[in-house]
Formats: C-alpha cells, structure tokens, sequence
C-alpha cells in the first residue's frame, strides 16, 4: 500500500510531504485545487510518460517519490527476475530534469519504463473518469472476466504458447517464402553450377596452363635457341667443354709443383662436371619440346572457357571462381534443405495449435462457468446502488483464429430498466450508470486479487443523495481488503473515509502553489458541512456533517 509521496517541482506543486493511511481516505479540495496534479504525480510513479510543461520551475529538475509497504504481496519474483533489491518498504522515484529527459529508480536502483510500468500495474490501480470510458473497450472486460474465472496461470501458459506459435506461423511462412524465391533461382543457380563444375577448375593451373600455352606456340624457337647452346657448349671441334677440358689437362700436370695450381685443378674439373651437365640438360630439353598444335588448340579452348567464366562472374582468379562455385553448391544445398525445414516447422506448428488449442478451449470454459455468476453479483451490486432493474448480461462468442488472450470476444450488454432491450455500453449506459456499474467491479474484482491499493477520481460522477451514500459504504467495504483512496465532491462518501486529506492552494511570492494536509477531526465536520451547502456552513449543515460522519 501507499505510505507517503513526496512531490517537488510538479505544476503547481512547489514541494508537497503527505502519509497515506491504510483503509478509505478521502481527499477533498476545489475545482482546480489540484487534486488531478496529485493523481498526476502518482501516474508518474506508476510509469506515465513524463512531460516537460509538468515542471513548476523549468530551470529545476522535478522529483516525485513514493514509498510502498509491499509485504506480503507476493513481489520478490519481480525483484528477483529485474536483479532489484526487495524492501518490505519499496521507494520508487521519478526525476524529471530541465531538458525535459526522465529516470526512475526503485530502491535507488535505476530502471526502464517498462519496469516501472510492471511494478506499477501491480502496486496501485488509479480509476479516472477515463477508464470508466475503458469500460467499454473488449480488452477491459475480457479482464473482468479472467479474473473472476481466477486462471491467470493458465492463461500465461496459454500468452506463452501463442507467441510461440505465432512465431512458428511467421517461420513458416518466411520458410515458404524462401523456398518460392529458391523455385525461381535454382535453375538458374543450376546453370551456373554446372558450367563452373564442368570447366573442372584447379586451384593454382590458370599460370601453369598460360605457361605451357607460352611455350608451345614458341617451340620452334625455344627448341633452335636451346640446341645453338648445347652445340656451343659439346658441339663441333672447337667447343667451350673440348677446351676447357685442355685447361684441365694441363693444370693437372702442374697441380704437384704447388697447392694453389692443385686447387685451381680442382675448380676447373667442378666446372668442367657442371658445364657437361648443363650441356645434357640442354640437348634433353630440346628433344622434349614438340610444336604440337592439338595440344595448343585443347589449351587454347581451357583458358578461354577460363577467361569466359572470369569475365561472366566479374573476377580475376580461378580461386575465385571456385568459391562462386561452392557459394552456389551451398545454395542449391540450401534449396534441398528447405524442403526438411519446411516439414519440421509444420510438424511443430501443428504440436503447438494442438496444445493452444487446448489450454483455449479449458480458459473458455472457465469463462463460460463465471459468466452468470458475474452477472448475478453485479446485478445485485447495482441493485445496491439504487439501480433494482439494471442487468449487465455478458456475450461470450467464439472467434475462429486465436488472439493473444484465447477464442473469445466478450461483450457487455447492459439494461437499466425492467423490460428495456440489452445494448452495449456505449449506446446505453449514462455517466452515473457507468460509475455504478464500474464501481461494482472494481469492488468484486478487488476480491480476487491482491492488488494494494486502488484510487478513484470522481467515480461518484451522476450520483448524489442516497446513491452516493451507498457507493460511499461500498469503497468502504473495499477498504477493508485493500487500501482505497478516493478523490470526491460528494460529502455522503467524504464521511465514508478513516483519514481525510484536504487539497487547497496558497499564494506565495506572488505564485500560486497547491499543497495538501490532513484535515483534524473538527476540520474534517467543517470541510463536510461546506460541501453540505453553498457559503459559510450553517448550524444545520455542521449538525448533519457530525450525523454523517457517525454512520
């Protein structure tokens, strides 16, 4: 439950300390007091978007904090799955600084607006004359609905399911897709395959190819140039080995006369051994060259099928073609594969539609079963309200795909009168019926769930007198279970509260600030016999105001 608030910097809020009593509190004040400025900062808290215009003082950073008793609502798994710190007295603040950027912490710790909004949802409920409108929106009544059936487990299954098969279908469906796309460019990717395998491609051959080409279309050449050094080498007479052999001969017969003519010996034969050796080598490679002119044309033909497919796919290499060529196996790979994936994905799908379908059918069921029941409670709750005719008759019709909270679209029909036609709110219901009807419930729902603490703005709009007594002894019986904080103009319900705090505004330095104070018990039988009449409260209006405040 709310403990205390503590505002600064908030419209016409300079700096605001308030408790918050458990039980009913009743805040009074004016039209434009600032009570809806209250509400405001609390919807902060709860994780409404900020705003730059909210700062009293656009030069100063806005803080809006609020403590909560939060044991025994079962929270920790919040805390635990967030990694925040859990205090039986949880602070959450908002800062709001001059340049209109907004932060949140709970504990100190800071956090997103979507954590905020989560912890929010669960502390604190604020009904304004707004979510009286929710009233008739399928998503708010499906709600009312869920919670009296009391499956909120279920149905998580069932939300955690539906993502998944959602999930499933959009996989599918790019799965399909893919394979469609595939159609279209495996012949394609085919083609291309094919041609690259059929070029039977090495890595590294393209110079080698270029190299044996370059030698054959100059064989003749090679072959004349190659025996002119061979002959030049062993050939003739006169040859340089024939010579070279004399120079040997003749040192070998100085070489006993002196070490240095041994050793120079010594290198002439090495050369001698080598040049003879070249010599062959020269003569054998000669002989291997051929002018062989099929050869050329095959070689001609591989390069060019070479040069072809490097020119198509924009490259310079036949490692390049090569991995074109893999890229495109991996494709038609990939097509081959789609078909399994395809299968897979149904087969899953079809698991998950059975078991959504499942936990749909039991969640509808137990919609099915609470429906009269909900009728008959809040039948007899308006009847309370002075409204002895009013029906809410509730329609729960089957769709035919699921939606994120099951196979049905619920309606609430609504009748005043004995004998009129049941039609949607809307089309129906006055404001004063509306506040009624969603005053019962909120009062059923706050049975059977174990929310804090609930505000409501204004939720006495169309009524008075005796109606406005029972609505007040209404949120009375609420408070009983949960803290209640109620905004009114009405004194049958301000009587109602255990603590009443009083909104008012005060000039100082020539501004205008709200602030907000408990009221004492004789302020209180003043602030009532004010709302009693019009002026200065009366001796009789102070007297009913002390009657009032008895009951």
């Amino acid at each position: 439950m709310l403990k205390h608030l503590s505002v600064q910097n908030y419209a016409l809020i300079d700096q605001l300390e308030v408790e918050f009593a458990d039980g009913l509190t009743i805040i009074t004040g004016e039209t434009g007091a600032g009570k809806s400025i209250l509400l405001g900062a609390l919807g902060l808290i709860a994780g409404s978007r900020a705003d730059i215009q909210s700062l009293q003082d656009k030069s100063k950073k806005c803080i809006i904090e609020a403590a909560f008793n939060i044991k025994g609502y079962a929270l920790n798994d919040f805390f635990n799955e967030h990694e925040l710190d859990y205090e039986a007295i949880t602070t959450i603040r908002r800062e709001i600084n001059p340049e209109g950027k907004s932060r949140a912490f709970i504990n100190d710790t800071p956090v997103t607006l979507n954590q905020l909004k989560d912890l929010g949802e669960r502390l604190i409920d604020i009904h304004s004359q707004h979510q009286t409108l929710s009233l008739n929106g399928a998503d708010f009544q499906l709600s009312v609905v869920d919670a009296f059936a009391k499956h909120e487990s279920l149905l998580n299954e069932y939300k955690t399911e539906y993502k998944n098969f959602r999930s499933l279908e959009k996989q599918l469906n790019e799965l399909i897709e893919k394979e469609a796309q595939a159609k279209k460019d495996m012949d394609y990717f085919q083609f291309q395959f094919n041609e690259l395998e059929d070029a039977n491609l090495k890595a590294g051959e393209q110079a080698a190819l270029e190299q044996e080409l370059e030698t054959l279309n100059n064989a003749e050449d090679i072959k004349l140039n190659l025996s002119k050094a061979a002959f030049g080498l062993s050939g003739g007479e006169q040859n340089l080995l024939s010579s070279l052999n004399e120079v040997k001969n003749i040192l070998n017969g100085l070489s006993k006369f002196k070490p240095e003519i041994a050793e120079l010996n010594t290198r002439i034969n090495s050369s001698y051994i080598e040049l003879k050796d070249i010599s062959n080598e020269l003569e054998a490679l000669e002989q291997e060259i051929l002018y062989d002119p099929k050869r050329i044309e095959i070689l001609n033909d591989q390069l060019d099928a070479i040069y072809r497919l490097q020119q198509k796919h924009q490259v310079k290499t036949i490692e390049e073609l090569i991995a074109i060529k893999d890229e495109l196996s991996n494709k038609l790979l990939d097509f081959s594969s789609l078909e399994s994936e395809i299968e897979k994905v149904k087969a899953l799908l079809e698991r998950s539609d059975k078991t959504l379908s499942e936990k749909a059918k039991t969640i509808s069921e137990n919609r099915k079963k609470v429906i009269p029941k909900i009728e008959k409670e809040i039948g007899s709750l308006l009847s309370s309200l002075s409204m002895p005719n009013a029906q809410l008759k509730i329609e729960q019709k089957a769709m035919e795909t699921y939606s994120a909270n099951g196979i049905d679209k619920i309606n609430f029909l609504f009748s005043a009168n004995k004998g009129s036609e049941f039609k949607e709110l809307n089309k129906v219901a006055s404001g004063g019926e509306l506040s009624r009807l969603m005053l019962s419930i909120k009062s059923l729902i706050a049975q059977l769930t174990a929310l804090p603490t609930i505000i409501f703005d204004e939720i006495d709009t169309g009524v008075s007198g005796d109606v406005a007594d029972k609505v007040g002894s209404i949120m009375n019986t609420m408070s009983g279970k949960m803290q209640v904080i109620t905004i009114t103009h009405l004194p049958q319900i301000a009587s109602k509260g255990g603590s009443h705090l009083f909104v008012y505004k005060e000039d100082k330095n020539n501004k205008t600030y709200s602030n907000i104070r408990k009221l004492s018990a004789d302020e209180r039988v003043q602030e009532i016999a004010k709302m009693l009449s019009t002026g200065n409260p009366s001796a009789a209006a102070i007297s009913n105001a002390k009657e009032l405040l008895k009951n």
